[in-house]
């Protein structure tokens, strides 16, 4: 009997990973960083991460009732978009910010392109731009933490990277005590989004991302790598004026912007090496205006110019054809 030859389309290399996978795997990640913002801010946290993820979810299906196309809630990917979503906001929103939110980065971030796999942009951070543009006052009002029993009462208070923004501005130097708290800040004892307070349970949870591979090392490492060393060259030039490398490192968005949202693997480049020019323009842009823009904060702003950015990387840092010969001279 002849040996018989199949021939198929590409790809012949496959996985066992499925869409729905993938997105349990991110759900279970973002669990320690959820746990930390319910601690600290108690029951609104736990509403506004309900809101988001329900607003996701029946905006999805009505999106692609409504093109008919398949209803694929069941997949998890809208409700990551919930989560996330309900992490880049003030921990006190107001329900109706959450549904606007969730309708934005579902409707006009991702199913307007196509849905999942064809949006160019980041859904979350495309609507949390949006909201900081449509709502300026709502989407900068912090609270300073109460842990849950502590009994405290509710106070509004400046984020570290705004009372550095603010300080630098009027006097020229950064104010008094901004680097004696690192402890605090790597925990989560401090004014910020829900996904801003605690650096270790984004670690923890990036960790795990990595140990299942859904996520490789090059865009994280490169984002905070470069982070630190250009950050580092203006603190080393003027330490009165400019903040350490690690207050930026445990500040602000930036382990949630380099973990979750700089590795979507939809929005940033396919190869390694164009993982790493992504992570390293992140972090530039991300300093940039951390330190001479209008806003506190860059991590969205410089994750999705860098999204922006993604489809010429891949274009011009491709791998070689296999059995490609070298062009002649």
């Amino acid at each position: 009997m002849e040996a018989q030859l199949y021939l198929s389309s590409s790809p012949h290399i496959r996985s066992e990973d499925t869409t729905a996978k993938i997105m349990r795997a991110v759900i279970y990640s973002l669990l320690p960083a959820c746990a930390v913002s319910v601690y600290f801010f108690g029951i609104p946290a736990l509403l506004l991460l309900l809101i988001c993820v329900l607003g996701c979810m029946a905006t999805e299906a009505v999106c692609q009732r409504l093109m008919g196309r398949e209803v694929t809630i069941a997949d998890g990917s809208a409700a990551v978009t919930g989560i996330l979503l309900a992490l880049n906001l003030p921990p006190y929103s107001a329900w109706w910010l959450a549904i606007i939110g969730a309708v934005f980065a579902i409707s006009i971030g991702k199913q307007v392109y196509g849905g999942l796999g064809h949006n160019p942009f980041n859904p979350v951070l495309t609507a949390r731009v949006a909201l900081l543009i449509s709502f300026p006052v709502q989407m900068t009002t912090w609270y300073a933490p109460v842990p849950l029993g502590s009994g405290a009462d509710v106070v509004t208070a400046a984020t570290p990277l705004g009372e550095m923004k603010t300080a630098v501005m009027l006097t020229g130097n950064l104010p008094e005590g901004l680097n004696a708290d690192m402890l605090g800040y790597f925990t989560g004892y401090m004014s910020g989004s829900l996904g801003e307070v605690s650096a270790l349970a984004l670690l923890l949870g990036g960790a795990y991302l990595l140990w299942k591979k859904v996520i490789t090392w090059h865009v994280p490492v490169s984002y905070l790598v470069i982070t630190v060393l250009f950050s580092g060259i203006f603190w080393l030039i003027n330490p009165a004026r400019y903040p350490s490398p690690l207050f930026h490192l445990l500040t602000g968005g930036l382990m949630l912007g380099a973990l979750y949202m700089a590795t979507d693997m939809v929005t940033s480049p396919i190869t390694t090496r164009g993982m790493l020019i992504f992570g390293a323009g992140c972090g530039i842009v991300t300093v940039l205006i951390r330190l001479f823009g209008g806003y506190p904060e860059g991590v969205s702003f410089a994750i999705l110019l860098m999204n922006a950015v993604t489809p010429l990387i891949d274009r011009f840092i491709r791998p070689k054809t296999f059995g490609r010969m070298p062009q002649e001279a």
